[in-house]
């Protein structure tokens, strides 16, 4: 099955200019926020600018969204796994981050990703229970990313019915959306929100609560992935439950 991933969320330019778009699933059933719900522009503040577009092929397109998140070595990002595998789950190569991404402006860098860490379930079988990676970044003039723009705290075994602004960059938009809501429970262990604009470019869409004043940062607590690849509808988006699993991943990653 397909979502928003590399068929819907994850699209580059080359495929968008071959039109290509792959849906599949159902709406699941259940109590959710009322209909009409949908994204603005997000501002260019401090809390933005931890979230960026990942970069494909050399620079040359865009792919997914993607965030800074805390870490000892202060050079980790998060995204859905799907963003940034091969077919056969082997890590993509030529990829790149550009935080706070404008309009084409990457005044606040461009970073190589030099490792991709995802669980060997979403490797082997593509397991949407899995569809969660870290990436390390490279420094740029001899500074961490982190140490440039900040991160956001990872957060697990929160729980549902969690209040989150969920930021992210729909590939026809030159500047990020962002939402507020709350989430619901797709199953015990996969969560989504109800919010119109998540399209095409928004898979790895930090999630986040916990949100400190004047855009300090927050915790994250899902990313746009999971079931049916982070969704078939831009109204209605997934993720992992950041539970255990994604505690495991991320001791991975910062090992």
């Amino acid at each position: 099955m397909t979502g928003r991933g590399q068929a819907r969320r994850a699209l580059t330019i080359g495929a968008a200019l071959a039109g290509v778009l792959v849906a599949a699933g159902c709406r699941p059933p259940g109590a959710h926020p009322p209909p009409g719900l949908s994204a603005s522009a997000a501002p260019p503040d401090a809390l933005d600018q931890r979230v960026g577009v990942l970069l494909a092929d050399q620079g040359t397109s865009r792919s997914c969204t993607a965030s800074v998140v805390t870490s000892p070595a202060r050079d980790l990002l998060i995204t859905a796994a799907h963003c940034v595998t091969n077919a056969d789950g082997t890590p993509m190569t030529g990829l790149s981050f550009a935080p706070g991404y404008r309009n084409g402006d990457t005044a606040l860098g461009t970073w190589t990703v030099d490792r991709v860490i995802t669980d060997e379930r979403w490797q082997q079988d593509a397991d949407p229970e899995y569809d969660v990676a870290f990436l390390t970044v490279e420094p740029v003039d001899g500074k961490q990313i982190e140490d440039v723009v900040g991160g956001n705290r990872l957060g697990v075994n929160r729980g549902f019915d969690l209040t989150v602004t969920v930021t992210g960059y729909p590939y026809d938009h030159e500047a990020p959306i962002t939402c507020s809501t709350r989430t619901t429970a797709q199953s015990a262990t996969q969560e989504r929100f109800d919010c119109g604009g998540f399209s095409d470019g928004t898979s790895g869409s930090p999630w986040l609560t916990d949100l400190e004043p004047g855009g300090g940062g927050g915790t994250v607590v899902g990313v746009i992935g999971g079931y049916q690849q982070g969704g078939d509808s831009p109204d209605v988006s997934y993720s992992v439950s950041f539970d255990d699993r994604v505690s495991a991943l991320y001791q991975q990653a910062i090992a």
